[in-house]
């Protein structure tokens, strides 16, 4: 794969062009394999630290997804540099061989005539904070540069920050991703991308580097929203309906393990209940995919199914049950908390 002349990542020292404002108003509860704040950090940290030569990819939020982005670029030979709140966050983008901003305009300054700045936080709010709160990128970008919107948001959203970003003269691809952090780390995961080809065609390089599973979805921003909260329905419904089943095997006394086994193998199969589910069944509920993420994609979907006059009998139903596993005190829990919450209380 030709990835172009991107320079390799130097340590050292760069002083910014300027330092932007410390960011204003209080950082975010955040939750999910997206869960770093772009916000800045400890007060007193430089706006920049690193060195990098030709910056063409700036990150704005490394949590689990994309942080295992930052490392894929910096092991290609990208030159990014990211902004993150986490300090764990921050230096495992610095041991990759990223650069750190404060803030994202400090990461968006940064960034070559024909950047990139991805924005890879949790959802609308936070998108819009990225770019056009205090500190933001949208007022450090120029004309030519692009912003790749990788959260699953709504598709209303979608358009509006593009519109606004376009009042200005940028770019934007709509992109979410699916696949997870391992799969995002090894460059395998979904890409559900919409832009103009123009758009798509000068930045190829970049996608093919970040996944092998781009899907050019339409000319038409806000279709990978769609796209991406179709796919997260049906997740969360397989999801729901892989916990139900094993609750249900459990109860009528067969062995989990054999019992996913058998489906793994047979007409039940689907890629989350394996995932999800072989995790449940060993008690490890460490959060690579917060509860709080599929209640928030399936009920973001469930609202635009609504609005499109559409009325499916498991989407609603789907998304009730996260509400329940939320309601439960398992927000901070991976999603694969499902099974304990169908199974109830041991007989």
């Amino acid at each position: 794969m030709n990835l172009g002349p991107h320079a390799p990542p130097l340590r050292g020292s760069l002083p910014p062009e300027g330092a932007d404002p410390a960011w204003g108003g209080p950082a975010p509860d955040l939750q999910g394999p997206h869960a770093s704040s772009p916000l800045r950090g400890e007060s007193g940290t430089p706006p920049l630290r690193g060195s990098l030569t030709s910056v063409r990819v700036a990150v704005v939020g490394a949590g689990n997804m994309g942080g295992a982005m930052v490392a894929r670029l910096c092991e290609l030979g990208w030159s990014v540099v990211v902004c993150d709140i986490d300090p764990v966050r921050q230096q495992q983008a610095l041991e990759a061989g990223a650069c750190l901003a404060d803030t994202p305009g400090t990461a968006a300054r940064a960034l070559v005539a024909d950047g990139v700045l991805i924005v890879c936080v949790v959802d609308a709010t936070q998108s819009h904070e990225v770019l056009f709160g205090t500190g933001g990128a949208a007022a450090a970008l120029h004309s030519g540069q692009t912003v790749m919107l990788c959260p699953t948001i709504a598709p209303q959203d979608t358009e509006a920050l593009a519109a606004a970003l376009s009042s200005q003269g940028l770019d934007c691809i709509d992109a979410p991703m699916s696949g997870g952090p391992a799969r995002a780390r090894e460059g395998s995961m979904s890409l559900m991308v919409a832009a103009t080809d123009g758009v798509l065609e000068r930045h190829a390089a970049l996608l093919a580097a970040l996944s092998s599973k781009v899907f050019r979805i339409s000319e038409r921003v806000g279709d990978g929203a769609r796209t991406k909260l179709v796919n997260n329905l049906l997740a969360g419904i397989n999801l729901v309906g892989a916990a139900e089943v094993l609750a249900l095997a459990e109860r009528l006394g067969l062995d989990l393990s054999t019992t996913l086994d058998v489906i793994e193998q047979s007409s039940g199969q689907s890629w989350i209940g394996s995932d999800r589910m072989r995790r449940a069944i060993a008690g490890d509920l460490a959060p690579r995919a917060h509860v709080t993420l599929l209640e928030k994609d399936t009920r973001l979907a469930v609202q635009a199914a609504r609005a499109a006059g559409f009325a499916g009998p498991l989407g609603e139903v789907a998304a009730s049950v996260f509400e329940q596993a939320h309601a439960a005190g398992m927000a901070d829990l991976d999603d694969a908390a499902l099974l304990q919450l169908l199974r109830g209380p041991r007989p």
